[in-house]
């Protein structure tokens, strides 16, 4: 099985948002909780995302949270070390 890394992730949430609006501010608007300045990082996979945000990412892109974390590898301990 293939794992996804972060800026996979960021893609899937990206891909997901644009299936349902082209602009960013007018979704993230339209739907709520999360400014699109936070969603433009976790976009960009430039952000630690808290899991409430996750939570909130999930239910504005209208898929279970299991959906959207699919696959992604949270194996970081060769970062750390």
């Amino acid at each position: 099985m293939q794992t996804l890394t972060l800026s996979q992730a960021a893609m899937r949430i990206k891909t997901l948002r644009l299936q349902k609006s082209k602009s960013l501010n007018k979704f993230v608007f339209s739907k709520g909780n999360v400014t699109s300045a936070t969603w433009s990082r976790v976009e960009n996979a430039l952000v630690d995302v808290k899991f409430s945000t996750l939570i909130q990412i999930s239910a504005m892109l209208e898929v279970k949270l299991d959906e959207l974390l699919k696959d992604i590898d949270f194996d970081y301990s060769d970062d750390i070390l």
